[in-house]
């Protein structure tokens, strides 16, 4: 993470919208979240503003979903944050950001889904949504979407570290999942939209299940296996097959040992960046951990089916 050189204060928020949208300038502010690429802040009831702060790529994405979202939010079942108005750089701040309407809930990472039939039906509903062909043109994934092969390297790199901090119980039987997906065949049929970043911090809960899907920065066109690995990162136990049940069209084979695949990759990410977060290193997020760890517990006692 690379912070930017910006301290973003409600002050310079509001100056930015003074500046470009005014007419938005009045309305109540407060600081909503600290994510990975960009800050949110709350604008009166309906709103957020976005803006970046630790990833230099941040400033692409943001534009990215100011580009593509629009077209995508009414077809789909959840609230998602759908892109309002754009702000460009300036002498006060030189990167650009985005105001988007407010969706409410809590993140997975911090209340968990609780009803499984009910999280399940409405994670497929919303994928079955969204996974539609993508036209030419469409974005690419930083890395998410294209062949599992790719990020044999980044797992073996995650495992190690993993293991090495004593937060990996059993790595053969980890790899062992990791090596019956990625023996599986690719993807044949057409990208597809994908969200791309399916994990607890980007998906909303209310009620014991989920009610909005935020952080489209990873949108782009691939393979669904990508996102398919998410009932496994962000259902309770038992309820994955009760989604693959639903979601449609149904998945091959090949398909559900990928999604297998992207989970492990999914589950070893968060758990280190959950350790971090527990001893206070940069880049941590404590509550991160706990939903990684339990992911790669039904995925190993889910091996061989």
């Amino acid at each position: 993470m690379t912070h930017t050189e910006i301290e973003i204060t409600a002050e310079l928020v509001r100056d930015l919208l003074r500046d470009q949208h005014p007419d938005l300038a009045d309305q109540p502010l407060k600081l909503g979240a600290r994510g990975w690429d960009n800050q949110l802040w709350r604008l009166g009831d309906d709103l957020a503003v976005r803006l970046p702060w630790a990833t230099q790529s941040a400033d692409e994405l943001l534009r990215k979903e100011h580009a593509c979202l629009p077209a995508l939010a009414p077809h789909l079942p959840l609230p998602v944050p759908v892109p309002q108005r754009l702000g460009e750089p300036s002498e006060r701040f030189p990167r650009p950001w985005i105001v988007t309407t407010w969706v409410p809930g809590e993140p997975a990472d911090r209340a968990p889904a609780t009803r499984p039939a009910e999280a399940a039906d409405t994670l497929a509903a919303f994928l079955t949504a969204l996974h539609r062909p993508a036209p030419d043109g469409a974005p690419a994934g930083r890395g998410r979407g294209g062949p599992l092969a790719d990020h044999a390297d980044g797992f073996a790199d995650g495992l190690a570290s993993a293991t090495e901090l004593g937060l990996i119980p059993d790595p053969d039987a980890v790899r062992a999942v990791w090596e019956d997906a990625a023996a599986a065949p690719d993807w044949a049929g057409p990208a597809l939209w994908l969200h791309g970043d399916l994990h607890p911090a980007n998906v909303l809960t209310a009620d014991g299940t989920f009610c909005g899907v935020i952080d489209f920065g990873d949108l782009c066109a691939g393979d669904p296996a990508c996102d398919l690995a998410a009932p496994w990162v962000l259902l309770p136990d038992g309820a994955a097959d009760r989604f693959y049940e639903a979601y449609q069209p149904a998945p091959d084979a090949a398909t559900l040992r990928r999604a297998r695949g992207w989970a492990v990759l999914r589950a070893l990410s968060c758990i280190l960046i959950g350790d971090a977060g527990v001893h206070g290193r940069p880049g941590g997020k404590p509550t991160w951990g706990p939903p990684a760890h339990a992911t790669l517990r039904r995925l190993v006692a889910t091996a061989g089916r």
